[in-house]
C-alpha cells in the first residue's frame, strides 16, 4: 500500500476499471482518466478514485491532461498506460486522420506522459516505482484489419525498452501483451468459441490475469524492460 496513488488511463471500463477497483481493494489510492462520461464513474467516484477527463488524441488534449494532473497529485507510485482504441483500418480519405489518432493515444500520450510525470514519479517515498503499458499479443503478429493499431502498439512496445533504459534504476519500465481476455457486449457463442481455440488454454480467463500480472509488476523490484505475454500460449498454435 502507497500513500502516493496509481494512474490509469482509460481506467472507466473492461480491464482499466477491473484493475482500479482491485487497487483500491487492495489499499492503494487511485487516479484514473476517461475519455467521455459513463455510469460507471460514479460507482468508481464514490470509492475515492479521482476522475480526469482526457482526449488523448490531440496532443493539447495530451497536455492538458498532465497540467491537470500535476494540479491533482505531486506524487505517483505508479503509471499503467491502459487507454486504447481499437479502431479498424479506414479505407476512406480519413485513413491518415485514423492512424495519427490511434499513434497519439498508444504512442504520444505515453510517451509524453512518462517524460513530463517523471517528476512525481521520482516524488514517491516508496523504494518501488512503476510504469507499466498495456500493449497487445497483436504485435506480434501483425493484424489484416487493424494495420494502425498494430503498428502502434508495437511502437509501444519499443517505448518500453526505450524508458526501462532511460529510467533505471530508479523506476522500472515494463509492458503487458494480452491476447483476448474478456469478451464485447457485441461477442456471441460462436466468436467465443473461435476466439478459444486460437490459444493453446483454450478459454477467455477474465480480466483477474491482467491484474495478477500487474500486481506481478507493481510487487517485483528486479523486473525492468520486460513485455509480459499474457495469451494462454497463442504462439503455439
Amino acid at each position: 500500500m502507497s500513500a502516493s496513488p496509481i494512474l490509469i488511463t482509460g481506467g472507466a471500463q473492461r480491464l482499466g476499471r477491473h484493475c482500479a477497483e482491485r487497487l483500491l481493494d487492495d489499499g492503494h489510492p487511485v487516479v484514473i482518466s476517461y475519455r467521455r462520461e459513463r455510469d460507471e464513474l460514479e460507482t468508481l467516484r464514490r470509492r475515492g478514485v479521482v476522475t480526469l477527463q482526457a482526449d488523448f488524441s490531440t496532443e493539447a488534449g495530451i497536455l492538458d491532461f498532465i497540467a491537470r494532473l500535476k494540479a491533482e497529485t505531486s506524487s505517483l507510485r505508479a503509471i499503467v498506460h491502459n487507454a486504447s482504441d481499437w479502431a479498424p483500418d479506414s479505407l476512406e480519405q480519413d485513413a491518415g486522420a485514423n492512424f495519427e489518432r490511434l499513434f497519439r493515444v498508444h504512442m504520444q500520450a505515453p510517451y509524453l506522459i512518462n517524460l513530463q510525470c517523471r517528476e512525481l514519479l521520482e516524488a514517491c517515498p516508496e523504494p518501488q516505482r512503476d510504469i507499466v503499458h498495456m500493449t497487445d499479443f497483436v504485435v506480434r503478429k501483425g493484424s489484416k484489419k487493424h494495420a494502425a493499431y498494430a503498428a502502434t502498439k508495437a511502437g509501444l512496445d519499443n517505448l518500453t525498452l526505450s524508458f526501462a533504459a532511460m529510467y533505471a534504476p530508479s523506476i522500472q519500465v515494463n509492458a503487458i501483451a494480452p491476447a483476448l481476455i474478456m469478451l464485447g457486449k457485441g461477442d456471441d457463442a460462436a466468436y467465443a468459441e473461435k476466439a478459444m481455440a486460437k490459444s493453446a488454454m483454450g478459454m477467455i480467463p477474465g480480466p483477474g490475469v491482467i491484474y495478477q500480472s500487474l500486481r506481478y509488476l507493481l510487487d517485483n523490484r528486479y523486473v525492468t524492460g520486460v513485455i509480459l505475454p499474457v495469451d494462454g500460449g497463442r504462439h503455439l498454435r
